[in-house]
C-alpha cells in the first residue's frame, strides 16, 4: 500500500498532465489529424511542458531555491509556477490554435488560469495541491470531450477519478498537504476547466 501511495505522487505528477491530456485528445477525438502533425504537436508540448520545466527545476535546485520536485514549501513555488505559466502561454501562441484544435486549445487556457490561480495563492502564502489541481482539470476536460464528440469515456474517466482519490490519499499520508490544500487544488483545477467549456463545448 505504501508503494502504491508513493508511486501515485510520481505517476500522476502535475507535469505529466498537459501532455497526457494532449495524448488522450488525439487518441479519442474522431477528427482526423495527419500522424506527422500529431507527433510534431505532442513532441513540442512534451518539450515545453515536461523537459524544460524539469531542467528549470534542476537549475533551481542547484541554486538552493527548490528542495524537492514536489515543491512542498510554498515559498519554492513562486518561480516554477510563473515560469510554467509562460511556457503554457507559448503553447497557446506557437503550437495550438482555437480553430483547428479548439478543445485542446481551451484545455491549455484552463491550465494557464489554474496555474495563475495557484500562483496568486502562493503570493498569500497559501498552498494548493498541484496534483489534485492537474488531475481534476484533466477529468473535467475529458468529460467535455466525451460530451462534445459523444464518446463513451466512462472507463477512462473512472480510472482518473480513482487516481485522483489515490493521489489525494498519498498527499495526506505523506503529510504533503492538508485537507484544505487538497480542496484548494480541486477548486483551482475544476473551476477554470469548467468555465472554458463554454467556448468549445
Amino acid at each position: 500500500m505504501k508503494f502504491l501511495l508513493k508511486s501515485a505522487s510520481f505517476i500522476f505528477h502535475p507535469l505529466w498532465i498537459p501532455l497526457a491530456g494532449s495524448l488522450l485528445y488525439f487518441l479519442f477525438t474522431p477528427r482526423f489529424f495527419p500522424p506527422g502533425v500529431m507527433q510534431a504537436k505532442l513532441l513540442a508540448i512534451a518539450i515545453l511542458t515536461v523537459f524544460i520545466p524539469v531542467v528549470f527545476y534542476f537549475l533551481l535546485k542547484n541554486l538552493g531555491k527548490a528542495q524537492s520536485i514536489f515543491l512542498e514549501d510554498v515559498r519554492e513555488r513562486r518561480w516554477p509556477l510563473l515560469f510554467f505559466a509562460i511556457l503554457i502561454t507559448m503553447v497557446l501562441n506557437q503550437i495550438l490554435n482555437a480553430y483547428n484544435y479548439a478543445a485542446l486549445y481551451y484545455f491549455f487556457v484552463g491550465i494557464l488560469f489554474s496555474t495563475l490561480l495557484a500562483f496568486t495563492l502562493v503570493l498569500f502564502r497559501l498552498k494548493a495541491s498541484l496534483h489534485i489541481m492537474a488531475l481534476s482539470g484533466l477529468i473535467i476536460f475529458l468529460i467535455g470531450v466525451s460530451l462534445n464528440f459523444q464518446l463513451n469515456l466512462t472507463y477512462t474517466i473512472s480510472f482518473l477519478i480513482l487516481a485522483l482519490g489515490i493521489t489525494a490519499s498519498s498527499r495526506l499520508y505523506y503529510k504533503a498537504h492538508t485537507y484544505n490544500e487538497l480542496l484548494l487544488g480541486l477548486f483551482c483545477g475544476v473551476i477554470p476547466q469548467s468555465l472554458v467549456l463554454y467556448f468549445w463545448l
